[in-house]
C-alpha cells in the first residue's frame, strides 16, 4: 500500500507565461493578428498598445479616442478602432518594428511610433456593441496599389436597436435600419372587424415574439453561401447575413433576400430566418465560429447559448441549446480556431474552458482578480508559405520567420489572451485537448 510521500501529486495549477504591464486602465479590446505577429490591447482611456509577440515589447501605443475602445481589429494593412467617444477610425498599421523592440529595449513605452489616421466615421456608441467588419474578396488596385474593401455592421445612427451596414472605405451605408421591422407595432382588429383604441394588440409585423428585443449587445456579419441542387460551383450563391445579440437575451439571424438591389433602407430585404432566447439576462458577448457554421453566447447568468448557422430553414421551435454551468456571471467569450474549444471570461476574473460539442468542463485558468473583460484564441498554425487565409507570406515577412522554430510557432499558435479590469493582459500557452472534447 502506498504511502502518502509516495501518492502521486496533482500538477500544479497553470500561471500565465506571459503578463503585459503597458496599460493603466482595464482592458476592454483585444485582437490578435492573422499571422499571430501582432497582439492588440486597447483600454478604458482610449489607448491601444500592439505588442510583438516575439520580443513581447510594445511596438506602438497611441490614444486612439477619448473614450473607452470597444473594439480593434487588424484589417489588410489597416488598424480598425471603435471608440465610445461616437468614432470608428481607420489607422495605417505600423509597418517596421522599432529596433529596441528586436533587441529588447525598454520596459516603457518611450517614443513608439503612432499609426497614421487614414479616415474616420461618425457612429452611435451609446450603447456597448462593437463593430463587426466582414473582408471581402473583391479588392480595386489602381497604379499598382492594393486597395482592400469591407463591409462592417454598426447599431444605427439613431436607434440602437437596429443595425447599419457601411462599406470601407467609401463610408457608403449600404444598408440602413435592419432590424427596424420588429419594433413596427400593428394593431389587431377586434372580432367584429372593426379597430378600437381599447380591443387591440401590439404585435410586431412579421414575428409576435419579438415584442421588446432592447438595444442590440453583439452582432456578425457574414456570408452564408447556398448550395443549388448541382455540385457544380456555378450553382452556389451567397447572401449576406447578420446574427444580432438583444438585451433582451434574445439572437435573431437575417439574411439580405433582395440581391436584385445592392443597398436598402428600413431594413427592407432583411428576412428573419430565425430568432431564439436562451437568456434571461441581457447577453454579454457573442462569438461566431471562422467557418461561420454555430455561435456561442453568454450572459449574466449561468447559461451557455449555442446556436446552429448551417440551416437556412426556419425552425419549429428554439434554434439554440442552452448549456447550464455553475457559473454565472460572464462578460467575453472566445472559440478556438478549430471551433472545438472556447473560452469564457468571468466576472470572478477566471477563464474556463469547454468543449463546444459537449460543453464538458476542460478547466480553469486562475490570475486575475477582476473582471475578465475580453478574450482571444490565437490564429491556428497552418504551415509554412503562407497565414491561415492562404495569402502568400511576403519576403519581408518570411526573413523574420528564420527567428521562430516550427516548435515555436505551433506553441504561439495555442495562445489565449485575455485582458482584465486590473489593467493587465495575461498570455497562456494551452495544451491541445485533443482527446477531452
Amino acid at each position: 500500500m502506498a504511502t502518502p510521500a509516495q501518492q502521486p501529486q496533482a500538477p500544479p495549477p497553470p500561471t500565465p507565461r506571459h503578463l503585459l504591464r503597458s496599460h493603466s486602465s482595464p482592458i476592454f479590446a483585444l485582437c490578435i493578428s492573422d499571422d499571430n505577429e501582432r497582439v492588440y490591447s486597447a483600454d478604458a482611456s482610449g489607448k491601444v498598445v500592439v505588442t510583438s509577440t516575439r520580443s513581447l515589447r510594445a511596438i506602438a501605443s497611441w490614444v486612439a479616442h477619448t473614450d473607452s475602445i470597444l473594439g480593434v481589429e487588424e484589417w489588410d494593412n489597416f488598424i480598425v478602432t471603435h471608440g465610445r467617444d461616437n468614432k470608428l477610425h481607420v489607422w495605417q498599421r505600423i509597418e517596421e518594428v522599432p529596433f529596441s523592440a528586436r533587441i529588447g529595449g525598454s520596459a516603457g513605452l518611450p517614443d513608439l511610433p503612432t499609426p497614421v489616421l487614414c479616415y474616420s466615421m461618425d457612429v452611435n456608441s451609446l450603447n456597448f456593441c462593437r463593430f463587426s467588419l466582414l473582408q471581402s474578396p473583391n479588392t480595386s488596385a489602381s497604379e499598382g496599389i492594393r486597395k482592400p474593401k469591407a463591409l462592417v455592421a454598426l447599431p444605427n445612427l439613431i436607434d440602437s436597436s437596429t443595425a447599419d451596414v457601411w462599406s470601407l472605405p467609401s463610408q457608403d451605408r449600404v444598408h440602413a435600419a435592419i432590424g427596424q421591422e420588429t419594433n413596427k407595432p400593428v394593431s389587431v382588429p377586434h372580432e367584429t372587424g372593426r379597430n378600437t383604441s381599447g380591443l387591440f394588440s401590439v404585435f410586431p409585423l412579421q414575428f409576435n415574439f419579438i415584442l421588446d428585443l432592447g438595444i442590440i449587445m453583439s452582432m456578425h456579419l457574414y456570408y452564408y453561401i447556398h448550395n443549388g441542387p448541382s455540385s457544380s460551383s456555378s450553382d452556389h450563391y451567397k447572401n449576406l447575413r447578420l446574427l444580432t445579440a438583444y438585451e433582451n437575451g434574445s439572437v435573431v439571424l437575417r439574411e439580405y433576400t433582395r440581391t436584385e438591389k445592392e443597398a436598402s433602407i428600413e431594413g427592407q430585404g432583411w428576412e428573419i430566418l430565425w430568432k431564439s432566447k436562451l437568456h434571461v439576462e441581457s447577453i454579454m458577448a457573442m462569438r461566431v465560429s471562422r467557418a461561420n457554421d454555430f455561435a456561442v453566447t453568454v450572459s449574466a447568468d449561468h447559461i451557455i447559448g449555442r446556436y446552429d448557422l448551417t440551416t437556412d430553414q426556419p425552425p419549429p421551435e428554439e434554434h439554440g441549446v442552452a448549456f447550464r454551468t455553475k457559473h454565472p456571471g460572464n462578460g467575453s467569450i472566445a472559440i478556438r480556431d478549430d471551433g472545438k474549444v472556447c473560452a469564457v471570461g468571468g466576472w470572478d476574473g477566471k477563464i474556463r474552458l469547454y468543449s463546444t460539442k459537449s460543453f464538458k468542463p476542460l478547466g480553469t485558468l486562475k490570475y486575475h482578480k477582476l473582471a475578465c473583460q475580453c478574450i482571444e484564441f490565437a490564429r491556428a498554425w497552418t504551415g509554412e508559405g503562407g497565414n491561415k487565409d492562404g495569402r502568400a507570406v511576403p519576403e519581408e515577412e518570411e526573413s523574420d520567420d528564420d527567428d521562430l522554430t516550427v516548435e515555436e510557432k505551433i506553441k504561439r499558435a495555442r495562445w489565449l489572451i485575455a485582458g482584465s479590469k486590473d489593467n493587465r493582459v495575461s498570455i497562456w500557452s494551452l495544451m491541445s485537448f485533443e482527446k477531452q472534447h
